[in-house]
């Protein structure tokens, strides 16, 4: 019997309240890696209606303007109509950092790179499949492809109604185990008053969905545009955003594990961020030398130490070798250790606040050591 499923995912734009905190903490981390590449940060973000509040833990020696950074990466998503409810020259920026813990900095600050423990405890899963040239699911592909492409239409200009808010979603028919078609296809988009909802209907399936699917979309493909039939009042304004809270999204779009660890806001002494890049770069190269056409790694870490807690690849039965085999590749590949795996990726870099929107995984458009393919001769 041929085995069919459907899979879904989902995206949301840089104008989601979620990713406005996301891209916030990333500025912040950003600005003080550029000043102090040693910088350790873990900057939380809330927004709501007129008010951006940042928190967390932060040991630097630069100089940040917090003001000037949360209002020019508002300004940069589009928030500058003051009539929405979030308006970067009026918000208001509340500042809670404090002083890294000092219990956590001695762990983390050692003599060498060789020697530096991970930031904190957690496990880190990467996955890579075959089904894209970018070796990542096909949904979650899609999904950010239509709300790029979203924000695309409204910063063009080609759709002037269009507002910083929106979603996506993508479901896709599988065929053993291989994606087929598209089933369905979910745009969620922040508009104006005066706009009917059959024009912004028509627009998107023109301008937007149909190119996107491409060969995906069929006769047979569905589509909802504003399924409750307006979307007015977003961003901020709407819902209440908060750092990390996207997850699934930055990842693989459920189609792969998840530790449970955000990305956003922290450098990368917290393996959160820095071990889920590094799963990544090792499952992608896992895939394209041909080892498997689909694999999950996962890495763990203990906090102050800095070899790993235990380390895993299951090629979920596609591997061309076994998959003990392929993990003694890797080790003898990579060097896991935080320090050393952070220089290898070269990742005390402002190369962060990109990351923040349309996913961490898969993407070309931004500077993503993480997406090389020299693991392996």
């Amino acid at each position: 019997m041929t085995k069919k499923y459907i899979f879904s995912s989902e995206s949301v734009t840089e104008g989601h309240p979620d990713k406005i905190a996301d891209q916030i903490s990333d500025a912040v981390l950003d600005e003080m890696i550029s000043g102090d590449s040693h910088s350790r940060v873990a900057c939380e973000t809330f927004v709501t209606t007129g008010l951006v509040l940042i928190g967390g833990e932060i040991h630097t020696d630069s100089y940040v303007n917090l003001q000037r950074v949360v209002r020019d990466t508002v300004k940069d998503i589009g928030y500058i109509h003051p009539d929405i409810g979030f308006y970067y020259k009026d918000v208001s920026v509340i500042n809670v950092i404090h002083e890294q813990s000092v219990d956590i900095a001695q762990g983390v600050k050692r003599d060498t790179m060789e020697e530096q423990g991970a930031g904190d405890q957690g496990i880190m899963f990467g996955y890579a499949v075959d089904h894209t040239e970018e070796l990542m699911p096909l949904p979650i592909m899609l999904s950010h492809d239509l709300t790029k492409g979203l924000a695309k239409l409204r910063k063009s200009g080609k759709l002037s109604y269009l507002r910083p808010d929106g979603k996506s979603q993508v479901a896709i028919n599988y065929v053993e185990g291989k994606p087929a078609s598209a089933y369905k296809a979910v745009i969620a988009a922040q508009h104006t008053e005066e706009v009917d909802q059959a024009k912004i209907q028509e627009d998107l399936q023109e301008l937007l969905i149909e190119p996107v699917l491409g060969d995906y979309f069929t006769k047979d493909t569905k589509m909802i545009v504003n399924g409750t039939g307006k979307f007015v009042i977003g961003g901020p304004h709407g819902d209440a955003g908060l750092t990390g809270r996207k997850i699934i999204v930055d990842t693989y779009g459920g189609a792969g594990f998840h530790g449970g660890g955000a990305f956003s806001g922290k450098d990368p002494s917290k393996v959160d961020r820095s071990g889920s890049y590094v799963a990544r770069y090792i499952a992608k190269n896992v895939v394209n030398s041909g080892y498997a056409k689909e694999v999950s790694v996962q890495i763990a870490y203990s906090i102050g130490v800095s070899e790993p807690f235990s380390f895993m690849v299951d090629t979920r039965g596609t591997g061309t070798i076994p998959d003990e085999e392929i993990e003694k590749k890797v080790r003898n590949s990579i060097d896991l250790r935080p320090g050393v795996m952070i220089d290898t990726l070269d990742l005390k870099r402002p190369i962060y606040r990109p990351t923040a929107s349309y996913g961490h995984f898969g993407r070309h458009d931004i500077d993503a050591p993480w997406e090389k393919l020299d693991l392996f001769d």
